[in-house]
């Protein structure tokens, strides 16, 4: 019988034993579930300006992890070695949310303020994002999401409650974009960007495509949109304009650093706090 996954805008209709297209939810017995529960192939203690946040608790570092499976498929990707693995492909180490909390608190003399969940789209496993976080905060650690954005409403209620900062990607801003480019969709994202915008701190990425989504004006109506959230107040929300470089299937030259420059200056009319990355 098949059963249908509600995470992400393919809702996946999922036989027996089946896995979904971002490779880490299976139907088992009639339930979906995150078969990358616990499962980690990245662990490090990275500066907290490498999520990237930039206004959220700036010099410290976090506790970052990350599993396998993702909810879209960017040719460019940068981390496609395990967002595109599958559990029988990829190098795992398993934890209990329970160990990585005794972990990040073994860490706060190294100036560990909580965890990350980043590296793949951690939402594909999102039971374990929201068992973690809840007991981070039952230690007064932070938690923080890098995520593309892609789920439902649903699932972002889920988690919201337990994430103190978010830094979300906005690929592009035309669902020409999402749909044929990155295999996603552009409304679910605004979706979730704008809920979580009333929930915690957020941060916003735009990774800058020469000819995909390098145009002025979608700069513009972006920005704008950004400016638009929290009833009109959203010019404090941060935007990272960050640099392309030629990765996994997309081989085109990387973004000229003066077009990050000028795309930024573009998003500087508008919001408060713009930053650029990779250049």
């Amino acid at each position: 019988m098949k059963t249908t996954c509600n995470v992400c805008c393919h809702h996946c209709r999922l036989e027996e034993g089946q896995t979904g297209a971002c490779g880490a939810r299976r139907n088992e017995k009639g339930r979906v579930t995150a078969s990358n529960y616990g499962k980690l192939t990245a662990l490090a203690l990275d500066p907290i300006e490498k999520k990237p946040l930039a206004r959220f608790y700036p010099g410290s570092r976090i506790l970052s992890v990350g599993s396998f499976g993702c909810s879209l498929r960017c040719p460019f990707c940068q981390n496609y070695e395990i967002a595109a693995a599958r559990e029988e492909t990829s190098d795992t180490e398993y934890y209990t949310p329970q160990e990585l909390c005794d972990l990040a608190l073994d860490l706060r003399d190294r100036g560990n303020i909580g965890i990350a969940f980043t590296y793949n789209e951690p939402l594909v496993g999102w039971e374990f994002v929201r068992d973690t976080a809840e007991l981070f905060h039952r230690f007064g650690m932070k938690t923080v999401l890098v995520s593309n954005g892609m789920a439902s409403q649903e699932i972002l209620q889920e988690i919201l409650p337990h994430i103190d900062a978010m830094n979300i990607d906005l690929k592009g801003f035309t669902q020409e974009f999402y749909r044929e480019f990155v295999g996603g969709d552009l409304e679910m994202v605004k979706d979730f960007i704008r809920t979580a915008a009333d929930g915690c701190h957020i941060e916003i990425t735009k990774l800058i495509i020469p000819d995909k989504n390098d145009a002025e004006e979608e700069m513009r109506q972006t920005a704008e949109w950004i400016a638009s959230l929290r009833g009109g107040n959203g010019r404090s929300i941060p935007l990272h304009v960050s640099r392309y470089f030629p990765r996994y299937k997309w081989t085109a030259p990387a973004t000229p650093v003066k077009t990050v420059y000028r795309l930024a200056q573009t998003a500087r009319e508008i919001l408060d706090y713009v930053y650029t990355g990779n250049c």
